[in-house]
């Protein structure tokens, strides 16, 4: 290979972290996204009003329920509904998006407890949001494992940023890597899509350079093989790097890497990044 085609290669790989990236930061700032998050409401079975959404909301064994004043409306999938509103049984990290006005209200599950966490474009958190700063993305970072699925997937507890709360995951196995010759592993959770994997991590840049609590790595379905690339440039901070509102959780124990990991996103400009 000659020096111009690895200079072609680096660009385009540049080029492929930086579209990744700019994607990152949109979904981030959506006007309903997390930096436009306003309130973190934790239901009860008494009815509560809160400053940042309509009606008042309870829960209990029947699921969510809202009762909204006169004049009060709010639009669940597309259709109107004034009075009480009965939102059901949410299973865990579930949840439906009410919009009401120029807003959305998000009434969801997390680690057991039904939540309404309104989302208003106007919030300064995210009219003023400048971006994430980065590591320069380079090749290195980007490293071959291979991953072992368990016999059968394995409950694992972790916490959460929100003191108290847990979050349970069926681990489906661990990837085993190697960084600058040094072996490692990371116990990987189910990701978005089929056949994907999520790792949440730790390592000895967490809370000198990067979030202190955790990042998060997307992983494609490892071939057939068990090979499966773990890129981390494109380690990623969760919604709690940015805003106390969130209910992300924490890397489980054995994701603690001993080692830096000099790639990815860096603590946000919010928490005092640069």
């Amino acid at each position: 290979m000659t020096v111009q085609d690895t200079t072609a290669d680096l660009h385009a790989f540049t080029r492929d972290w930086q579209e990744w990236h700019t994607a990152q930061e949109a979904r981030l700032a959506d006007p309903h996204g997390f930096l436009a998050i306003t309130g973190l409401h934790w239901l009860g079975d008494e009815p509560q009003r809160f400053p940042d959404a309509p009606g008042a909301w309870s829960t209990g064994a029947d699921g969510v329920v809202v009762v909204l004043d006169d004049g009060e409306e709010l639009v669940v999938d597309g259709a109107p509904v004034h009075g009480e509103h009965r939102f059901g049984v949410f299973p865990e990290r579930g949840g439906v998006n009410a919009v009401w006005g120029d807003a959305v209200i998000e009434v969801a599950k997390r680690g057991g407890h039904d939540i309404v966490r309104p989302r208003h474009p106007d919030t300064p958190l995210r009219t003023a949001f400048t971006g994430t700063p980065a590591y320069p993305p380079h090749p290195r970072w980007a490293v071959t494992g291979r991953y072992t699925a368990f016999d059968e997937p394995r409950p694992t507890t972790v916490g959460a940023a929100v003191e108290g709360l847990e979050h349970v995951y069926d681990a489906p196995g661990r990837v085993e890597f190697e960084l600058d010759g040094r072996p490692l592993a990371l116990t990987a959770f189910p990701g978005r899509r089929p056949g994907s994997l999520l790792v949440l991590f730790t390592d000895v840049t967490s809370g000198v350079t990067t979030y202190a609590a955790n990042r998060a790595l997307a992983l494609d379905p490892p071939a057939a093989d068990g090979t499966v690339v773990l890129d981390f440039n494109r380690a990623a901070n969760l919604p709690c790097a940015y805003t106390d509102l969130a209910t992300c959780p924490l890397p489980p124990a054995e994701n603690r890497l001993p080692v830096p990991v000099e790639a990815g996103e860096k603590i946000p400009r919010e928490r005092g990044g640069s």
